[in-house]
């Protein structure tokens, strides 16, 4: 059963996917907020515009799995990765890259995960069965995984306390992503097919 709370406030949200035979596979998702002031976005004004315009779980999940990778690579000190061609003209720029502190920067991949999840979620709740559910969740299990080893290096270099506040916040996101992504069966040529009649949630 999906959970019936209303508020992404919650003590505990259910990201559910509809697997074959309608078989449904649920996690609870604990709302884990920061104890200090929230007065940064997550996300910067052009990724913002990019969720908006891409309407599609999949498409919007790449948006929120780049935004992450663009800060893992800031913290890392590594290239970053180039915007990926644009399929409409329409489509918003990536614009300049984030910019902030480790700690901030780490506040704000916690923020994008739990966003990540809430869309997910809010499509499995108004659609189970919605073949993007499970493209988009084996899409960001497959990043998060990347993640948690990234996050094992940086927990051993850092002291300061807002960047292990921030760490703990993604590690207990992910975990709760990767445990309910690996319960998928494995995608098959005729589901990719089915992915590929996408649904706007």
């Amino acid at each position: 059963m999906i959970g019936t709370c209303s508020h992404f406030s919650c003590s505990a949200r259910r990201i559910s996917v509809a697997l074959p035979p309608a078989l449904l596979i649920a996690a609870a998702f604990l709302f884990a907020p920061s104890t200090s002031a929230q007065t940064r976005d997550h996300l910067t004004e052009q990724e913002g515009d990019l969720v908006r315009f891409n309407q599609e779980l999949d498409r919007r999940t790449d948006v929120f799995i780049r935004a992450i990778n663009l800060r893992f690579a800031i913290i890392n000190g590594t290239a970053v990765p180039p915007a990926p061609k644009r399929t409409n003209k329409e489509e918003p720029d990536w614009g300049e890259p984030p910019k902030g502190t480790r700690a901030q920067l780490l506040g704000d991949i916690a923020g994008i995960l739990d966003e990540a999840i809430t869309n997910i979620d809010d499509v499995s709740r108004r659609d189970e069965k919605n073949p993007l559910l499970s493209r988009s969740l084996r899409k960001l299990t497959a990043a998060t995984n990347g993640y948690l080893n990234q996050l094992n290096a940086l927990q051993k270099q850092t002291k300061d306390p807002d960047e292990i506040e921030a760490i703990a916040r993604i590690q207990e996101f992910a975990n709760q992503i990767v445990e309910v992504g690996n319960k998928l069966p494995a995608a098959t040529p005729d589901s990719d097919k089915d992915d590929k009649k996408k649904k706007k949630p």
